[in-house]
């Protein structure tokens, strides 16, 4: 199943839409997207990280998602009733199936415009490498989410990967008379890439994913096109009629996609700043607000990680319990001040430049997670370094 030719009106519709009560109805869904060419193969880390985004965009815009790739489906459901997601009836099948690795799998139960109660299951791929075993892996979910559930079981797989010529639909086999097989629903992202122009100006959220995740492999060895294109999709965010929590959310997808290095980033990031000053924008704080938070998880999420250990450590000397308590504490406090510190330095660079960063050896020895909390906060409305020094001196 490939885009139609009229793709700019693919998934036109009023987004977001609110999701309802859970309906007697399913969809599975699973995904996978794809690295460079090759580049696993030459050892070559990925540049980015498809898969994660992807989930989390099903998670959020299961609706447009199905507008967009799958319009003649999304027709046929009756979305007034709602959906649920059905991620641990899910797992219970992929442990089944025992095919290696799986990215994005998703089970979702609708119900349908005619009223039966009837199970649809949607399985969504969208592969993140190309794979040999592909079709035979859709065709093995098939059988055993109908097996299991004793419904009709429609398989649809979103190809993410880098080869055109690679496009799995079916699987099958013959022997002495007997034939076994099926067909699935396959869309290729690269079949949008021929139409950037009706991905800009298409409002479905997944007009936006696609475009990121195509222009992150394309810029796969070109960080400075990357960094381009990433503005270019941030700002065009502002361009589509969203609303504050659409952008704040497609922002955070996009960034989460096309990673760039430190220094690129942070060119990244103040030019939005300046665009978003520069245009009012009534919600100025998107790109602020999203770098902020991303520091302090990252922060966060060290401290839990040193703070097992360190529980493992004295808990071996003073007790489990206790040690494991004192450790995680003792972790997550210098998890979440290292991840204060890296806000606060992005705050100066962005805010004063050089002279601002003259402060961060003075701000370096502060260890009061709260007076911490108080300077990141301070950069906002300061004038001058000298004042933001008056906040702890």
């Amino acid at each position: 199943m490939a885009p139609s030719s009229s793709a700019t009106d693919r998934g036109q519709l009023a987004w977001p839409v609110k999701q309802f009560a859970l309906a007697p109805l399913t969809m599975y869904l699973g995904i996978t997207a794809r690295v460079r060419e090759g580049a696993l193969d030459r050892g070559e880390p990925p540049l980015s990280d498809f898969d994660s985004p992807w989930k989390e965009a099903l998670d959020a815009y299961f609706e447009p998602f199905m507008a967009f790739f799958y319009p003649e489906a999304h027709r046929d459901i009756d979305w007034a009733r709602g959906y649920e997601m059905l991620d641990k009836e899910l797992q219970q099948v992929v442990r089944e199936a025992e095919l290696g690795r799986r990215s994005v799998d998703k089970l979702v139960s609708v119900r349908r415009l005619n009223g039966r109660e009837e199970w649809v299951l949607i399985h969504v791929e969208v592969q993140s490498q190309e794979e040999t075993e592909f079709a035979r892996r859709m065709y093995v979910y098939n059988y055993r989410l109908f097996d299991r559930y004793n419904r009709r079981v429609a398989s649809l797989a979103i190809l993410g990967d880098e080869r055109a010529s690679w496009r799995p639909d079916r699987f099958g086999y013959s022997l002495w008379g007997c034939t076994v097989g099926m067909q699935f629903a396959a869309v290729k992202l690269l079949d949008f890439a021929a139409d950037v122009a009706a991905l800009e100006a298409n409002r479905n959220p997944f007009a936006v994913i696609v475009l990121a995740h195509l222009k992150t492999q394309e810029t796969g060895h070109d960080e400075e096109a990357r960094r381009a294109w990433k503005v270019r999709l941030v700002k065009g965010l502002y361009e589509r009629g969203l609303d504050a929590k659409d952008v704040r959310q497609l922002f955070r997808f996009v960034d989460w996609m096309m990673d760039l290095p430190k220094a690129l980033e942070g060119l990244f990031l103040q030019e939005i700043l300046d665009f978003e000053k520069e245009n009012q924008m009534p919600y100025v704080t998107s790109a602020e607000q999203i770098f902020r938070e991303a520091g302090l998880e990252e922060g966060l999420q060290k401290g839990r990680q040193e703070g097992r250990q360190e529980g493992r450590q004295e808990g071996r000397q003073e007790g489990r319990n206790e040690g494991r308590q004192e450790g995680r504490h003792e972790g997550r406090q210098e998890g979440l001040q290292e991840g204060l510190l890296e806000g606060i330095e992005l705050g100066l660079t962005l805010r004063f430049g050089a002279d601002g960063l003259v402060l961060l050896p003075e701000i370096r020895s502060i260890a009061d997670v709260d007076l911490l909390r108080t300077i990141r906060k301070a950069i906002e409305t300061v004038t001058t370094p000298e004042e933001l020094r008056q906040v702890w001196a």
